[in-house]
């Protein structure tokens, strides 16, 4: 008999039993609603709030999700095209050497970098490698100039050596790699840059969750001979025998022109494996981490709601007794 009454009368106590003003505007975004308010002291997040968060959360796990995919795609391609690569270069380090400890006067570092981000921190790892090759190789009598590929290695290294920037190549994978691309590239480089080595910075890959930076030397056919006729790792150079009318210098330059070719195709390669790689990786811990928001927001909504059919159960309820009395 007591809901009975409080129906009948709802209207005319209304005011009484409510702890809200009736007010004749009509809600706006900026209006609170009955969802948003709670007794006097008390605070909590409106649940349209929470559940357009969720909303947002889950899109963004959609994403994260269809990038792993999309990167996991890209590696296996690119994958079987860097592991045959590796025995482009290694006849010629077996040849002519690697020496990263060589004292020039003339050093360029190549950094090798991704034109896109979301792939963890190996372009960043990159830009540290090459900013301590170029702190070590600089001198009074010497110099060292940057090459860039990519723009994240761009962004990073125009910011404090701007200056010391002598070459800057973009777009690499707008189209899929090849060795005449890769050629090109470096065709351009060696034209555009005077050097004694180069040195190439680039992020080798092992697994999709690990990579090893790397750095390759190369040294100009000057050097290669200087090298050789000092007797040092290079001395075995001399045993060998020259063929036709070309001299020692043509053929060095012919090598150390494809030499640089062929280590810049291993080396955009490996370093196209290990962005994809790690971007498989960032994107899985922003699926997990999506996850694990979405259930805390879960959470947090069920709370709410329950707070607020707890609040409207307790003025129905006191209404009720309100009439009684």
């Amino acid at each position: 008999m007591a809901m009975a009454a409080l129906r009948r009368e709802g209207r005319r106590f209304a005011p009484l039993i409510s702890p809200r003003p009736i007010t004749a505007i009509r809600s706006s975004p900026l209006t609170p609603t009955h969802e948003d308010e709670g007794p006097i002291g008390v605070r909590y997040i409106s649940t349209q709030v929470v559940r357009n968060r969720m909303k947002s959360v889950k899109n963004i796990q959609k994403i994260t999700k269809a990038m792993k995919m999309v990167a996991a795609s890209k590696l296996r391609a690119i994958q079987t095209k860097a592991e045959n690569s590796r025995g482009l270069w290694q006849p010629f380090t077996a040849l002519l050497g690697d020496l990263p400890s060589v004292d020039v006067k003339k050093n360029v570092v190549v950094t090798i970098s991704s034109d896109k981000g979301l792939c963890g921190g190996i372009n960043s790892t990159s830009v540290k490698i090459s900013k301590g090759l170029h702190k070590v190789n600089s001198g009074p009598e010497k110099e060292t100039k940057y090459v860039i590929l990519g723009e994240k290695a761009k962004a990073q290294l125009v910011r404090d050596s701007k200056k010391d920037i002598e070459l800057i190549l973009t777009e690499l994978q707008k189209n899929p790699l090849n060795y005449t691309q890769v050629s090109v590239l470096a065709d351009e480089i060696l034209k555009n840059v005077e050097y004694e080595a180069l040195r190439i910075v680039f992020n080798k890959f092992h697994s999709v969750v690990s990579f090893v930076p790397t750095v390759s030397t190369m040294l100009s056919p000057e050097i290669v001979e200087r090298e050789a006729e000092s007797g040092g790792k290079l001395g075995d150079l001399d045993s060998y025998e020259v063929e036709g009318g070309e001299t020692k210098a043509e053929i060095l330059q012919n090598l150390a022109e494809f030499q640089f070719s062929c280590i810049m195709f291993n080396a955009v390669l490996e370093n196209a494996c290990s962005e994809q790689g790690a971007r498989m990786s960032a994107m899985d811990s922003s699926s997990r981490n999506a996850g694990d928001m979405l259930d805390r927001l879960t959470l947090t909504y069920n709370r709410t709601r329950q707070a607020s059919i707890t609040t409207e159960l307790i003025e129905i309820i006191s209404g009720a007794s309100a009439l009684e009395g």
